[in-house]
């Protein structure tokens, strides 16, 4: 075991934590833990863009109108204002920095960059690297981070505990390296950047994503979790049982994409008068109800109307992935099925990204800002990323507190191995309760059931960690456990349908409307 202390620590290397380092590497030195694997992050493979109000024709007002009417009623207004206000500044920022967004080609709009239209958007504002946004802002971060010489980025830890003292503060994190050894990084400031939950689900829009690890860190230590309930499907991933996970941007639908059933109908027109344009829960809960109609694996998405120049003008990444993987989207409608995508709630924090732990702070989708309410509008997750990140360094950059006392080391300790094989059948075993039972649709029955079979599951966990070495995937397991039990129990106290959450046993709102659902173990 080897002991270091440091200033600032961020868990997690996607936008949220390269855009923070970068703004308090100036001010403070920076420990940045992220995947060695630098694909492994869901920030990479975000391809719609960026929400902002950029166009002369847009407005502060209407966006933030347009994310109360996605969230449904959940928002904080004054996080939502607090997020919109600040998102030109973002984009400029990033700008500034050399993130290649796709230029308009028609000057009378006003802007030079193209914007796109979204689902739950009323104008053109979703500004994007072509239909690769994600990719283009974690190059152009990472490598303005391997630069700045305040910030070390490491790529050879894993942190799964976060370390506290005897009055309650967070001093850092212990980690894991490739041989399993236990280190513990000191920090006097620890951020986790470590992404939502949507790997409690079996089909997901990223090929390797977070399984709640942060969050469960966070209430382990005694932080404050909210509105778990509220996990988003994306409608639309690709379809391919047999292939790796792919997202088929909503900017798709926002060009004129259309959604077919099994007989080629559009059905959206039917559900809502947005159609297709609906918000990301009208939309994932009718391509599921459709699918159970016609008993069919997925439903279509053509865009085969907007010509092959097109599509491969603002889709080239899209086009190009479907066609390795044998399908020409200039010829054929796109299988689509919804996907575990986003998780909405998570770690409460204010607009410094502090949560209610004296030393602690969290950024991006781990976190609950009270932006999306119960449910994300499109795009607005990068932009959440940045706003916070950069709010939260501001504050850390002018924070100088005397430093905290921290306790002797506590390291997991065992003297056998647990099979990797019995971990992953465990895991999966636990993705498939969930997506049976928590997923697009739930009913009473089904989380009751949900419940006790995790039960049974952390029953089976603790019998094979019982006396086991530390490795990644055993404590990934364990966090993945704690935070299906709580969303299991969020989605239970919900007496109501919002948002994200769907149960036909209880299917109108509450008036008024129920406050977030709290965890915290302490």
């Amino acid at each position: 075991m080897t002991h270091a202390s440091h200033d600032v620590l961020i868990i997690g290397g996607g936008v949220a934590g390269l855009a923070m380092a970068l703004e308090l590497a100036d001010h403070r030195r920076v420990t940045l833990l992220r995947p060695g694997n630098d694909d492994r992050g869901a920030s990479r493979w975000a391809q719609g863009g960026i929400a902002a109000v950029l166009s002369p024709q847009d407005n502060v007002e209407a966006h933030v109108q347009d994310t109360l009417v996605a969230g449904d009623g959940l928002c904080d207004e004054q996080a939502v204002r607090f997020t919109v206000e600040q998102g030109p500044d973002a984009i400029d920022w990033l700008l500034q920095l050399g993130v290649p967004f796709t230029p308009e080609t028609d000057p009378s709009l006003g802007y030079p960059y193209h914007l796109t239209r979204e689902g739950g958007h009323n104008a053109r504002r979703i500004i994007h690297a072509e239909d690769a946004t994600g990719r283009a802002v974690i190059d152009t971060l990472r490598e303005r981070a391997l630069q700045h010489p305040a910030i070390t980025l490491r790529d050879d830890l894993v942190a799964y505990e976060l370390i506290s003292n005897d009055q309650g503060q967070c001093c850092g994190a212990r980690c894991l390296d490739p041989q399993h050894q236990a280190q513990e990084l000191i920090a006097q400031d620890t951020v986790l950047a470590t992404g939502g939950a949507s790997g409690l689900y079996l089909h997901t829009t990223s090929p390797s994503p977070a399984s709640g690890e942060g969050m469960a860190m966070a209430y382990d230590a005694g932080a404050q979790l909210s509105n778990l309930e509220f996990q988003q499907f994306h409608p639309t991933c690709l379809y391919d049982p047999e292939g790796p996970p792919f997202l088929i941007s909503e900017a798709v639908r926002g060009e004129g994409g259309l959604l077919l059933n099994a007989d080629g109908k559009r059905f959206m027109p039917d559900i809502d008068p947005r159609a297709e344009l609906a918000p990301r829960d009208v939309v994932a809960r009718a391509i599921d109800a459709e699918m159970q109609r016609t008993d069919s694996p997925c439903v279509m998405l053509d865009i085969r109307h907007l010509g092959a120049a097109t599509i491969r003008h603002h889709f080239p990444t899209i086009h190009a992935h479907c066609l390795g993987r044998g399908l020409d989207i200039t010829q054929q409608p796109i299988p689509v099925v919804p996907a575990a995508h986003y998780s909405c709630g998570g770690i409460s924090v204010d607009q410094h990204g502090a949560t209610r732990v004296t030393g602690l702070y969290a950024i991006g989708e781990v976190t609950c800002t009270g932006l999306h309410g119960a449910n994300r509008m499109a795009s607005n997750s990068l932009l959440e990323c940045l706003v916070y990140a950069r709010s939260a360094a501001r504050h850390l950059a002018t924070l100088r507190e005397p430093p905290r006392q921290h306790p002797p080391s506590s390291i997991i300790a065992g003297t056998c191995q647990a099979k990797a094989s019995d971990i992953a059948e465990l895991h999966q075993e636990l993705r498939r309760v969930m997506s049976a039972r928590v997923a697009i649709v739930r009913f009473d029955e089904g989380l009751k059931e949900a419940a006790a079979r995790i039960e049974t599951l952390a029953s089976r966990y603790a019998e094979l960690a019982d006396d086991a070495c530390p490795t990644p995937a055993l404590l990934a397991l364990r966090h993945a456990l704690t935070l299906a039990r709580l969303t299991v129990a969020s989605a239970l106290a919900r007496r109501e349908s919002r948002g994200l959450h769907y149960n036909p046993q209880c299917p109108r709102h509450a008036d008024p409307a129920p406050q977030p659902s709290r965890y915290a173990r302490h």
